[in-house]
Parts: structure tokens; sequence; C-alpha cells
């Protein structure tokens, strides 16, 4: 991590401790969402009932539902406040509270689940906003790419690290004949006390920067908030390529939610995999997903943003072909490492994007756009997914080939984003003059 790619003030320390979050809540992705509890709550919590899946993804709709319309709000008041780190520890405490709640969910006990997962998940992605706000405050303009890769990667090792101490107690416990019920609610603990202790140098050593900004008049905290959403809206006609991003970013993140949250279930439902060979699948996976993070972020940089975010669409459209003619599980293995070099790349460049086109005074607030954008697409892909699955009466095939649309689409509104004159808008004096005399 070189010195010359971080902002004037930042130390190596601190990116540390910033992408250390990243490496601390990606347990929960990998365990909760990607790889145990979605399988587990299909199987044992609703008893492989014909609905199950759709229950699954309604319920993680819900909680995106909950961070769309509390994102943006969320970022707005971070900036007014120079908050994002006291919301921040609020949205890791719910996150690894309700989290190790999942360990109560066992058969049959599916309002329960439901409830968790809805409030686990709508903290979890909360916690992602704020933490990927401070990205533009770390990196010099010409580095987000790097910096952001940079955690990214982290953050699959971190998934890592609670899968693998996930597969050695499931392994351990399958030896000794313990069931579904008996092992996964421990995994539930595991990668609860793994975010609560690995997100600890966040706290420690990341600084907040931000400066609180004037207040509003006459108005209380969350009419303050709700009132800059109104004025980010109301002006978001100047960032025409970081809102065409964020339409672009609804679509493919759409697709990547449904491999990501029915990865699992795809596996075992489809390929007949059980929870240990699925549990190395994604563990694996993930290994695949730290280095397309890590060297697409280096890519990213010198090839261009677009590009980059182009080569890994064009990727998963692969990754699609691939899953839905796979008969056996060598071919589904190659599918799944090209998701996972594709996923961690996407997302990372998608990130690093948004922090190059958000105004600097207000990137709490934009990141709560592409939260609002990201969780749409998290609604979007899974549902659609669920949803083609039950009507095709359980073919999980038709339903992974219907999300090769959300790549296309992807593909063909990024096509009309220029960056440079959307860094430009984000940039002018005379813009950011305006919003700040409205504010007044």
């Amino acid at each position: 991590m070189s010195r010359h790619n971080l902002a004037p003030g930042v130390t190596r320390r601190e990116v540390w401790a910033w992408a250390m979050y990243d490496f601390a809540n990606s347990g929960y992705t990998t365990v909760v969402i990607t790889a145990v509890f979605n399988a587990y709550f299909v199987s044992v919590v609703a008893g492989n009932a014909p609905w199950a899946t759709f229950a699954w993804t309604v319920a993680l709709a819900v909680s995106y539902f909950l961070i769309m319309v509390t994102a943006p709000a969320l970022g707005a008041y971070a900036d007014a406040y120079a908050a994002k780190k006291r919301l921040l520890l609020l949205t890791t405490a719910g996150c690894v509270l309700f989290t190790a709640g999942l360990a109560l969910a066992g058969p049959g006990e599916l309002a329960l689940a439901v409830i968790l997962i809805i409030l686990s998940n709508f903290f979890f992605g909360s916690g992602e906003n704020l933490i990927a706000a401070f990205l533009p405050e770390l990196a010099r303009s010409r580095s987000l790419g790097k910096v952001s890769g940079w955690g990214w990667s982290l953050g699959y090792l971190g998934g890592l690290t609670a899968l693998g101490l996930s597969l050695a107690y499931v392994s351990w416990a399958q030896a000794r004949g313990d069931e579904a019920s008996s092992f996964v609610p421990v995994t539930m603990l595991i990668t609860a006390a793994l975010f609560a202790i690995a997100s600890l140098p966040t706290f420690l050593f990341l600084r907040e920067r931000a400066a609180p900004q004037p207040r509003l008049a006459g108005r209380g905290i969350v009419g303050e908030a709700f009132a800059r959403l109104g004025q980010t809206i109301k002006h978001a006609r100047r960032y025409r390529d970081l809102r065409r991003f964020l339409v672009c970013t609804v679509f493919f993140q759409a697709g990547i939610n449904a491999v990501i949250t029915l990865a699992a279930i795809y596996a075992q439902q489809v390929m007949h995999f059980d929870t240990q060979q699925t549990l190395l699948l994604i563990l694996v996976v993930n290994v695949t997903a730290a280095i397309g993070a890590l060297f697409f972020g280096h890519v990213q940089d010198r090839l261009g943003h677009i590009p980059t975010i182009a080569l890994t669409l064009i990727g998963w459209l692969v990754m699609i072909g691939l899953a839905w003619s796979a008969q056996g599980p060598a071919l589904f293995w190659a599918a799944a490492n090209v998701a996972g070099l594709c996923m961690g790349a996407s997302q990372s460049a998608g990130r690093a994007l948004v922090g190059l086109l958000a105004p600097p005074a207000r990137h709490a607030e934009f990141f709560g756009l592409w939260g609002l954008a990201a969780k749409l697409s998290a609604i979007l892909g899974p549902v659609s997914y669920g949803l083609a699955s039950w009507l095709s009466g359980g073919n999980h095939r038709l339903a992974i080939l219907t999300t090769g649309a959300y790549f296309v689409a992807g593909l063909l509104i990024l096509t009309g984003i220029d960056v440079k004159r959307g860094r430009r808008a984000a940039l002018r004096r005379d813009a950011s003059r305006k919003v700040y005399r409205s504010s007044e």
C-alpha cells in the first residue's frame, strides 16, 4: 500500500483499519446470505416447502426495502453532523446482535428466522453504505480503484476466515453425526463474534475527517436529514453521469445479488452438493473473488472505470452460460470461480466510481443513494429468481438463465457514461455553492 495512493494526512494504518471493516462484515454475507443460513432456511426452517426459496428472497427484499427508505436520509444526516463513524458503530452493534440471534431459529421457526434476517441484513446494509463513504477521504482520486480493491480483497479474506471457521466446525459436527439444526446455529455465533472482534481496528484508528455542516433552521434531526435528501434529489440533474451509473448499478447488481443470494441453494438443489461441499465451493470462490478485486482494482486505474466494469459484466454473462449448461461438478466449479473473479471486481469498481463522481461535500449522502440503488437491485434480482423458480416448478436452471438479462441491460446503460464529464460536475464550485446556498 504505497503512500502516493493515499490522500494527504492519511496513514497506512488508517487505511488498513478502514479495510478491516470489509474483512469484518464479509463474514455475514458469506456465511449467512451466501453459503450456510440461506440453504438452512430453505431445507430446515421452511422444511423444503415449494415456496421456501421465494420466502427467503422476500425476507431479504423487505430488509433491502427498509435500507432503501432510510439510506439516503441516513447519509444526509451523517454528512450534516459528521456522524459517519458514530452511525457505523450503531449499525455494527445491530448486525452483530441479530446475527447471533439467528442461532435461535430452528426447524419450523419461520417467523423468528424472517424477523432476524430482516433486522440483521438491514443493519449490515446500512453499515456497508457508511463505511464506503470514507473511501474518497482516504484515497487520491487517481487511486480510488486501487484502494477500493484493497479493501474489497481484504473483505473476501474475512469471508474466507468466517467460512473456514464454520467449515471446520461443520466438519467436526458432521463427523459426530450431528444434524444441521445443531451445527448451523453455532456458525451464526462464530460469524457474529468474528464481526465484532475484527471491526475493532476500524473504531480505534479510522478518523472522522468531515466537519459538521450548517444547520437548517427550524427543523429537527430527522426533518433536516430528509430536507437535505430532497435537495440532493432536486440537484441530481447536475450529476447526469452519476445518476446514469446508479441506474446501471440497479441492473447489474440485480444479477450479482441473485447469484450471491441463491448460490448455495442452486448448488444443493441442482448440483446436489451437501453442506460441506457447498462450504468448500464458497470458500474457494472467496479466494478468486479476493484476487479479482485486487487485480481489477489496479486495472481500473490504468484501463479506466467504464472498460473495467464492462469486462466484468461480460464475465458475468459467461458465468451464467456455464452454470446453466453444467451437468456435472467440473463445469459448475468453473462457473463459480468465474463468478468469484467478476464479483470482487465489479463491486469494488462500482464503489470506486461512485467515489469519483460524488460531490466531495456530500460523500455519505451520495453513497446513501448508491446504497439505495444497490438495495433496489437486491430486491429485483433475488425475488425475480425466486419467482421464476416457483412459477417453473423449481426449475433453477431457468431461473439462473433469466438473471443474464440484468447484465445485458447494465452493459447497455454503461455505454452512455462519461467519467470525465461526471467528475467535472462533482467538482464544479458554482454547482456546490448553489447546493449550499439553497440549504441555508
